[in-house]
């Protein structure tokens, strides 16, 4: 009765996602958005690649084939934006499968394209992501540690503010340091537009950079962009009250998303699971002088994750006079409410305890594979047979982290190694 326990390769390709962190709840409709993406051949091939980056002949193992027949194939699954192709210092390329978010799930949605059925795929990425929930919720809630982060609107800033804002914080340092600028269209106001529910923000303003970047431009998903457009981009974003929304690492930021309150999906999670800090805030909060708020009202209509909203003055002499209040547990500390007032009632001012931010990808990932019961998928990636450099990078950054979190990361894996290296860690004073 063996067969009976044999699974489809979409089957498969789900199993393979949901070792990342960031998994994929499988569902009929996540199914459906497979089929269109991969074929069968295509999706069990890629369910037996590693997690961590490989190489050309590494699939080739995989796969038992030739290394130039698999070549062949990770070249064209790099081509329509499945896998993204790394080139390093000497040349050579290596692949590595992005999760579904953010990774290939936008990047189907990043140009305009006619091998694929874009209405039909935007129709059951809405259904997925924006009505089932399961996906949306488990990847911007799950775990403290969350994919992305709030840039705050450099425009708004005081001199005093801005001293506060170190350069991994401000979207337009991240603009001007990339080795690679690329601009494609923003996926969830274009999947909205297949539903009827896009809004009139500008579309073509999705920010990629560095490695990633250099893939998509050069598979021609996104457009190469100097520094000057970049920053003037940036600059029609914030004109538009969009909110930068991106990746939660200080070191090689991978995407900068201009995000809407009404389309874009980092946002709605943010109004419907405030509470569980699906996004991380910036360092600062909006604080209201009610002396100087007229209850206009302009900055309740502005903010996109409805932190703004007006509440009685408490004025015998006036009734009807209303109020500007902040909630605290949900503003991002984005800074676009200060775009609106006009009577200088909104400022912002510091957190009392500045927002963690990890260092880079490695970090980044180690952590929420640690919250989320998933660290065994990155060190014992049986599939990569786990190579020495990319188990230095993982250990490493386990033994960074604070107390708490390598006894957690220790009893998940429960390797007698791991505890060694804990130990060797603490007594050569290298998690201070």
């Amino acid at each position: 009765m063996s067969h009976l326990s044999l699974k489809s390769g979409y089957e498969q390709l789900v199993d393979r996602l949901n070792q990342m962190p960031q998994g994929a709840p499988p569902s009929e409709t996540l199914y459906a958005i497979l089929k269109i993406l991969f074929s069968e051949r295509e999706a069990s091939l890629v369910a037996l690649l590693p997690v961590k980056p490989f190489t050309a002949a590494r699939a080739a193992q995989l796969w038992k084939m030739d290394e130039a027949s698999a070549r062949k194939i990770l070249d064209d699954l790099a081509g329509r934006a499945i896998l993204v192709d790394i080139l390093d210092e000497q040349g050579q390329y290596s692949y590595v499968l992005p999760p579904p978010m953010a990774g290939f799930f936008e990047f189907s949605m990043m140009r305009l394209r006619g091998d694929i059925d874009q209405k039909l795929l935007g129709e059951l990425f809405y259904q997925y992501i924006n009505v089932e929930e399961d996906f949306i919720r488990a990847l911007f809630v799950d775990g403290e540690t969350q994919l992305g982060r709030v840039y705050v609107n450099e425009g708004v800033l005081s001199n005093q503010n801005a001293l506060h804002v170190l350069d991994y914080e401000r979207a337009s340092e991240v603009i001007r340091s990339a080795t690679h600028r690329g601009i494609g269209i923003c996926y969830c106001r274009h999947k909205m537009e297949h539903v009827g529910r896009a809004c009139k923000a500008e579309q073509d303003i999705c920010m990629t950079f560095n490695g990633s970047a250099a893939s998509l431009i050069r598979h021609g998903v996104a457009r190469a962009v100097d520094i000057a457009e970049g920053l003037d981009l940036l600059q029609q974003a914030y004109d538009q009250n969009l909110v930068q929304f991106g990746e939660n690492v200080r070191q090689r930021v991978n995407f900068i998303c201009n995000c809407c309150g009404c389309c874009c999906e980092a946002l709605i999670a943010a109004r419907r699971f405030a509470f569980l800090n699906p996004v991380h805030t910036s360092n600062f909060i909006a604080e209201l002088d009610v002396s100087n708020c007229n209850g206009c009202g302009k900055c309740v209509n502005i903010c996109p994750v409805e932190a703004m909203n007006l509440v009685s003055a408490n004025d015998p002499h006036r009734p009807k006079l209303r109020k500007a209040r902040v909630d605290e547990r949900l503003c991002l500390g984005c800074g676009v409410c200060l775009r609106s007032c006009e009577h200088g009632a909104i400022r912002l001012e510091s957190r009392p305890e500045r927002v963690i931010t990890p260092v880079d990808a490695v970090h980044r990932t180690v952590v929420m594979a640690i919250e989320r019961g998933k660290l065994q998928n990155l060190i014992f990636d049986n599939q990569a047979m786990a190579s020495h450099r990319a188990m230095a990078a993982v250990l490493g950054a386990i033994v960074r982290l604070p107390p708490i979190k390598q006894a957690l990361a220790s009893q998940q894996v429960k390797s007698r190694y791991l505890e060694k290296l804990l130990d060797w860690g603490a007594r050569h004073s290298v998690l201070s």
